[in-house]
């Protein structure tokens, strides 16, 4: 009985992400179609940086290209899809005065990761491409960049700032619900540090030290502003000498014998 009462939460919880899931790799589907259209008109904005032309080596190449940065632009304008299936999975978990957040919320989240997108594409992408192409320069090798490397380069840096940005405010709202805790948080301090050197060795293409620690960094602060999020705004659990008092009259009633 008690196995019952475990699973079937879970099990309604898992179809509930997947079904909000497909609604948002939907929604990501429709803009994709629509931005690839405009996928030349993107790639001429994103070699803003660099001065000089891209090219291509292999016949596909351009081809996918344009197939990243749509799908780039896809997730983008997809962003308030996937805050409101977000905010609808934790809904059911907040109180009516907390479900009143929902419109405040909803631009904090979209703003984060704006914040986030622009951060990468004014400070962090510049900052990377200048320092390559120059250290390049300098030993009089003349830069040949590769669409297909450098859309690939931007895409990954900017999808993760941009979801990157999100990191605190997503832990205080799941310290609000009471699923995770500030204390847990600083206790996987650690964790979490290794976590984002393994992830920006992971998304930037070339790993080296420099662009890990440029996305490392960032990742790492954000977190630390997630922890403070949490402490803020998260859910005080109650005591287990309370949570047993209130279960204290109900199971005394039942154990007294009869007349």
């Amino acid at each position: 009985m008690a196995m019952n009462m475990v699973v079937h939460p879970l099990q309604r919880h898992i179809k509930e992400i997947k079904r909000r899931l497909m609604v948002v790799g939907a929604t990501i589907m429709v803009f994709f179609i629509l931005a690839f259209s405009y996928s030349g008109m993107l790639i001429e904005w994103f070699k803003r940086p660099f001065e000089d032309d891209l090219i291509f080596y292999a016949p596909a190449e351009a081809l996918f290209a344009s197939i990243k940065i749509a799908f780039l632009a896809a997730v983008i304008l997809s962003v308030p899809m996937i805050l409101y299936q977000f905010w609808k999975f934790i809904e059911p978990s907040l109180l009516k005065q907390e479900q009143r957040w929902a419109v405040p919320l909803f631009f904090l989240g979209l703003g984060f990761f704006l914040l986030g997108l622009v951060f990468c594409n004014l400070i962090i992408l510049p900052l990377v491409i200048n320092f390559f192409v120059t250290f390049g320069m300098d030993r009089s090798i003349t830069p040949e960049l590769a669409v297909g490397m450098y859309v690939d380069f931007n895409v990954k840096f900017l999808l993760a700032f941009g979801f990157a940005f999100e990191i605190p405010l997503v832990l205080s709202l799941l310290a609000r619900v009471g699923l995770v805790q500030s204390a847990v948080l600083i206790q996987f301090r650690k964790h979490a540090a290794m976590v984002a050197l393994i992830l920006s060795a992971v998304v930037t293409p070339d790993a080296t030290l420099f662009t890990m620690l440029l996305m490392a960094v960032p990742l790492m602060i954000l977190y630390e502003i997630g922890i403070w999020g949490a402490k803020m705004f998260g859910r005080i659990p109650k005591p287990a000498t309370e949570a047993q008092g209130d279960e204290g009259p109900a199971e005394s009633m039942t154990d007294q014998p009869p007349g």
